[in-house]
């Protein structure tokens, strides 16, 4: 079955992070990091909802007055989410302008920040007509459980990992896979529109089956069904997709237990190796992964693929090494084989 989940890294495994996830067949993205923005397309950019931030070191941030410069003036919410302090670092950037025009746009946008400290989420919102001052009276928290955002088809959990300062470790998840059989729908004359995004939602949601549902046709009108004979006659299911995205975290073996726990079990794992297996000292003075490293956790979370991304510079552009050391790590503690080696994704 076609996935829902299109993940790409943004930038090359050289460059600043940031991990780009459109929808399939709907208007909306995620983002996991806002290093350098530039190679996206505006029409790319403006279907991010939310952005989940792991730090706030400049080539994880940087990214942020891109986004939000081509925000401006539109109708939209953004969510933005980062570990402790960051929504005093979400304000230093908004205090670095001034927002004096803002009240002349015809459309409202609100950021909404979000920080994990303390064992607490707390919330705060940022709306562009009133300069992007904190409604800090307005600000809501509850106890952090491990999940950062939790809808009817998908979620995003997050753990707290050592990068010299709390550094967040993200994963996808989507509740269950619903697609759409066309062929079905053909039969049964029914036009396509709308209403199936909403069928989706509603069946996500595990609304009353017995619920009566009305479908346009190409006959000009709309039929009536119950919500469980539309869903058995065109749709079909599948276990939903899982993606995880580590960066910036020590490889000792505390970080290391909370990212298996994170990511066990995902599609696809994007996952920092700062440094070859040789420097291993300075990947630990540093608080990254060696290459080796990132393998042996995708080996014990049982991930069936992974990316590797966020090389230093000091190795001369040549991904193929961190590779190589990936792969022997893996097939040491792995007995499942991995897909061929295509480029730089595994």
């Amino acid at each position: 079955m076609a996935p829902r989940f299109h993940p790409r890294l943004v930038n090359g495994p050289f460059d600043d992070p940031a991990l780009y996830i459109a929808f399939a067949h709907e208007k909306r993205a995620i983002l996991f990091d806002l290093g350098n923005l530039s190679r996206l397309s505006p029409r790319d950019i403006l279907k991010i909802t939310h952005c989940f931030v792991s730090h706030t070191h400049m080539d994880h941030f940087c990214g942020f007055d891109h986004l939000l410069r081509l925000c401006l003036g539109r109708e939209k919410n953004l969510h933005f989410y980062g570990p402790a302090g960051f929504l005093d670092n979400l304000e230093g950037k908004l205090r670095a302008y001034n927002w004096n025009l803002v009240n002349h746009f015809r459309h409202p946008l609100v950021l909404s920040g979000t920080e994990i400290a303390d064992g607490q989420i707390r919330s705060r919102h940022y709306a562009c007509r009133d300069g992007f001052k904190p409604q800090t009276g307005k600000d809501t928290t509850h106890p952090y459980r491990g999940i950062l955002l939790k809808e009817p088809s998908l979620s995003v959990k997050a753990a707290i990992l050592d990068h010299g300062i709390p550094c967040l470790g993200f994963c996808l998840e989507e509740s269950i896979n619903i697609q759409i059989d066309k062929a079905a729908m053909a039969r049964m004359s029914l036009m396509p529109g709308p209403w199936i995004r909403q069928l989706k939602e509603t069946l996500h949601q595990q609304h009353d089956k017995d619920t009566w549902v009305e479908v346009p046709t190409y006959h000009d009108d709309r039929r009536r069904f119950r919500l469980g004979e539309l869903a058995n006659r065109i749709t079909r299911r599948s276990n939903g997709q899982k993606i995880g995205y580590i960066t910036d975290a020590a490889g000792h073996r505390e970080n290391q237990t909370k990212m298996i726990a994170l990511v066990r079990n995902a599609d696809h794992l994007f996952i920092e190796s700062a440094f070859q297996s040789e420097d291993y000292r300075r990947a630990a003075s540093k608080f990254h992964l060696t290459a080796s490293q990132a393998g042996e956790v995708a080996a014990k979370a049982g991930v069936k693929r992974y990316t590797l991304f966020h090389f230093s510079p000091r190795y001369n552009d040549d991904s193929g090494p961190f590779y190589q050391e990936a792969r022997s790590a893996h097939s040491r503690i792995s007995t499942t084989p991995l897909p061929q080696f295509r480029g730089n994704k595994i």
